[in-house]
Formats: structure tokens, sequence, C-alpha cells
């Protein structure tokens, strides 16, 4: 037997205007991003922003449904919709915000498995890292790609 470990590396900013203006600009989409959440339930706003190679920026938010499960992350909404409007263009970053109540939350919200499992698939089909970058109050979290969020990711079909 042999013991192995995983270990991942990201970036911790205090604020916004901390990071790089590009970075910047998508977390700022994605908080924006939050206002279009359909959350009557959890009251938990997420949003998402997806950029492209080209710098085009496409946001997306959660959509909740009073039949659980069928609403659907930010994340993947954000990532879905950027595929189907620009299936050729590789997506090279993603900025995730989350709040309640109208205010960010203080500590950034994580993307659940399932929405990782998605940003290394746009990941391996854009052929570049996806930078994510995780927004909150108090802190920002950079991760160089999705691989740091999902170090085992599901690619063996």
């Amino acid at each position: 037997m042999t013991n192995k470990e995983i270990k991942i590396a990201f970036k911790e900013y205090e604020s916004l205007d901390q990071l790089e203006a590009c970075d910047r600009t998508l977390a700022e989409a994605a908080i924006e991003a939050t206002g279009q959440s359909y959350a009557p339930y959890s009251n938990f706003n997420v949003g998402a922003a997806v950029l492209f190679e080209d710098g085009v920026i496409i946001k997306g938010a959660n959509q909740e449904n009073a039949a659980y499960p069928s609403g659907l992350c930010a994340e993947r909404t954000a990532l879905f919709y950027a595929s189907s409007s620009r299936p050729d263009k590789a997506m090279t970053g993603i900025a995730i915000a989350a709040g309640q109540n109208g205010k960010l939350c203080a500590d950034p919200a994580t993307p659940c498995g399932a929405c990782r499992q998605v940003m290394a698939q746009y990941q391996t089909k854009g052929g570049v890292p996806m930078k994510v970058i995780l927004v909150g109050s108090e802190k920002i979290w950079v991760f160089d790609k999705v691989d740091d969020l999902l170090p085992l990711i599901f690619d063996s079909i």
C-alpha cells in the first residue's frame, strides 16, 4: 500500500479592489447576477458569470421550483446558456457569488459537486484552464483551474 495525498492551492483576497481588473469585472458580474435569482423557498440568491476567451461575459442565477429538485444552480444555468449561445468559444473563467436578503454572504459559497463536474467538462471541452472565482464580502478565493476544486475529475468516458 502507498499513501497518496492531493493538495490544492488558491489565492485569498480581502476585497474586490485587490483583484486584477478582468477578475474584478467577472466577480462584479456574478454579484450583479444574484439579483436575477429566483429563490422564493431558500432566499439564497446565487449568481454566476462565465468569461469567454474573447472577453464576453454571460451571467446566470439559481432558479428554484416548488417541485424540488426541478430547479437549477446558478453555475449550471450560466454554463449551459454560455455553451448553447457560443458553442465554439472556450470558457476561461467563472465567478460565483451568493447572498441573502440583498446582502452578499461574508464567506464565498462553494459550488456543489454537480456544478464542479459541469465546470470540469467545459474546461476540458475548451482545452484551456478555467479560472474559478468564489466571491464573499469578506474574502474572495481564486482557483487557477477547476481541477483545484475537483481534483479527481470524471473523464473516463
